[in-house]
Order: structure tokens, then sequence, then C-alpha cells
């Protein structure tokens, strides 16, 4: 495996007219798609590899798949834009800088599954991208490539913008699907899943961003390109965003399988003068790795075998200087706060997580507490109506796992042993 850089979704975001047709092109890859049998390509994004990049890894190709043909009922493709894990940055920033390769991707993919509307559920928070994605379908309806009879191919397709209230469950793909549909986003009852009964009752595919947009560089280079990428089983490439004490946070777009000691030799390493002291491989809602983790490949199999999730690759990297106890309080403030209270699991054990993590930071707990989060993270797991539950108990098992003692610190001392100020930018000057 090649640990080169792969800037292909990023190629132009250099470019200060990125975000524009002219910088992109001529929708080259949805031209060669149109003209090809759908079921082929559905069968080119199998043949890929590709996996889906919102968080789950599931194979793209195999989810179209699953829409019944001449079932009589109208297809939808639905894209989930609503990015707002903690620590995950790369949806925004693609939809900022390269609007049109997601719009490529969703002509291409509505194509394949035979749908004639397509949907971006994007945050409303994120009026900026709002206003870029607007642009860039505007620009595609002006230049024939949404409306009618796509590029002569007889094809029709309507998308539509839609932003969101802003609500971290609607990042659930059957909550999202009920907040489009007008309700309050709640996650539904599967069986049946989206792909029989999804948007109003019909066979309907969610997608995340950075799947739809890896579509077009997939039918333009062909299957075995992408396939040549990555790992055996985790194909293609990927962007890894890396945040926190890092010298160059960024978004660094490389095969998956590279490991996070290479990326962090191309962003400049840890901040000066400190040293890695814990990371996610994911996001906020993924099991916590620490230093003697660096060397596991970023992928689907070693993360999980490891155990922990790739997740939507969101590396958010901790020095020294950081309190475990902190940190894992206000993750779980946000699941608490988020939490749709749909089932009694997540609504009543993300709050009582939250009450037990705030008495440890201020070092009021005892070491009974420890196991009282983690008997309420067991009770959570599994037993939760979505993954958001799920999500919530990551940082807790992994954290008491690798920082017990830390945890132990707090009461022993009857406070918080890390002054929160040195963690920041500004403690350092």
């Amino acid at each position: 495996m090649t640990t080169t850089l792969t800037p292909v979704l990023t190629a132009n975001w250099d470019r200060p007219d990125s975000y524009t047709l002219d910088a992109y092109g001529e929708y080259a890859a949805a031209k060669k798609a149109l003209g090809m049998d759908p079921d082929a390509v559905i069968q080119a994004v199998k043949d890929s590899g590709l996996r889906g990049r919102g968080g789950a890894g599931f194979p793209t190709g195999m989810k179209w798949g699953f829409i019944p043909q001449g079932d009589g009922k109208p297809h939808y493709l639905v894209v989930n834009a609503d990015e707002s894990e903690p620590g995950t940055c790369k949806d925004i920033p693609l939809m900022m800088a390269n609007p049109h390769a997601l719009v490529e991707g969703i002509i291409i993919t509505s194509y394949a599954i035979r749908a004639s509307h397509a949907f971006i559920y994007v945050r409303g928070e994120v009026l900026h991208v709002i206003r870029r994605l607007h642009a860039a379908v505007r620009e595609a309806y002006e230049k024939g490539y949404l409306g009618t009879d796509i590029f002569g191919s007889g094809f029709d397709l309507e998308l539509v913008v839609h932003s969101g209230a802003g609500a971290y469950i609607c990042g659930e793909e059957t909550a999202l699907l009920d907040s489009l549909e007008g309700f309050r986003g709640q996650p539904r009852l599967k069986p049946p899943f989206p792909a029989v009964a999804g948007l109003y009752a019909s066979p309907t595919v969610v997608n995340n961003v950075e799947s739809i947009a890896s579509v077009p560089s997939i039918i333009a280079n062909g299957a075995e390109w992408f396939a040549g990428m990555g790992t055996e089983k985790s194909k293609g490439f990927g962007i890894f965003s890396l945040s926190g004490h890092v010298t160059r946070p960024g978004q660094y777009e490389a095969p998956l399988g590279i490991t996070l000691r290479e990326l962090l030799d191309m962003a400049g390493g840890i901040r000066a003068g400190h040293q890695i002291k814990f990371w996610t491989p994911g996001g906020s809602s993924t099991p916590i790795f620490t230093d003697e983790h660096l060397d596991v490949p970023l992928d689907f199999e070693a993360v999980g075998a490891k155990g922990s999730m790739l997740g939507t690759r969101a590396l958010q990297i901790f020095d020294e200087t950081t309190c475990v106890v902190r940190t894992v309080l206000r993750w779980t403030e946000f699941y608490a706060h988020e939490s749709c209270g749909k089932c009694t699991p997540c609504r009543e054990g993300t709050y009582w997580l939250k009450q037990v993590l705030k008495r440890l930071e201020k070092g009021q707990g005892t070491e009974e507490d420890l196991t009282t989060i983690t008997d309420i993270a067991d009770n959570i797991l599994g037993r939760s109506f979505c993954a958001l539950g799920d999500g919530a108990t990551s940082p807790i098992h992994s954290s008491v796992k690798y920082f017990r003692e830390e945890y132990l610190k707090h009461f022993e001392i009857g406070g918080c042993p890390f002054d929160p100020k040195k963690s920041t930018l500004w403690g350092e000057q």
C-alpha cells in the first residue's frame, strides 16, 4: 500500500474558484454513466469496493442493489449531509470547496437506482455551505446536467437542497427521513429498512456526502483504479481529518490503511514540546486509542480488531496536557443534549452518565463511581433505539480501560490534577 496522499476529492481545494463549474469540469463521468446500463453502474461501484464513508462502512454498491426494481413506486436518493459529530469535519469542507463532485455523484447514483428525485439534507447552521450547494445546483440546472433529458439520455432528475433544523440525531438515516418529511427527527423501528420503505414509504438510498462524491472518480477511472488503493477489504481513499494538538491540522486525503504515525509526519507531528496521550480514530463516538496504537492501519478491519471503529476518520489528537475525564465529560454532555429521548436507555443513561462524570471531574467521586458509569454504559450499549446511545458509551468504556488511574487521581486529591489552560493554544503563550 502506498502512503502517498491521493488528492482526488481535494485536488482543487487550493483554487480560489474550486467550487465553480468552470473549475470542476463538464460532468464527464455522469455523461459516461448515463450511457451505461443502470445495473452496470451499480456493478462498477460494487467492483470498486467502495464502502460507506459516513461511519458504518457498509458496501455502497450492495446498498444500491437492495432497491427493488419494477415495483411501480418512485425511488429516492437522500444524501446525508448532517455532519455534526464532535471531531468530524470532512463533509462540510468538501461541500464548501467541491460541491460539484457531490452533484455529479448524485446524478450517477440516481440513475443507477432509477430515482427521479434526490435530496441533500444539510445542517441548517452551515449557511455558507448551503449557499454553495444552491449555487452549484443552479449551475448544474443551467447547464442541463439536472432537470429533463440529461445528456439526451431520457433520464430526468430533480435535486432539492433541504436544510435541517440542527439535530445530531438526524444524522441517523431514519431520523433524517422523518425530519425530511416534516416530522420530529427520531429514529424509526427497522425493519422495514429504507431500501424498501424509506422516504414517503418508497424505496430510498441514504448515503453520506463523501460516499456519493467518490462515485464520479470511480466511473471516470474504473473500478480497478479505485480498488487498487487501500487494503484488501477497505478499498480506495478517504479524507482523514486531523484536529487538536497537531502542528498542521486539516484534511489529508489518503488510501485507507495509512497509519496515524504517517499522517502525523505529514502534519508536522504533535505540537512542539508535547507528546500524544490519546486520540480518536473516528470521532467522539469511537473508543479512544493511545500512543500504542500509532501504527494501527486506519481501515475498517484493523481498527476494529484493536477495539475501536474507523468511523468518519475524525482523528482528534490530545497531548499530555489534556484531562481524559474532562474530555469524556464534554463528549457525554453533548450526547445527553442530543439524545432525542425516544428510548429509555439513551435518554436516562446519558443523563446519569453526565451527572456522575461531573462529580468525578470535580474530585467528589469514589472508586465505586467507575463501576457505576461502566454499568450504566453496559445497559445502554446494544439496548438503545439507534447508534447514538452506543456511541455515547464508547469514550466511557475505553477511557476507564486505558486511564483508570487518572480517574482515581481526581478523588484522591479532591479535584482535577490538570490545568485546562495548558491544553489550549493561548495557554502556551
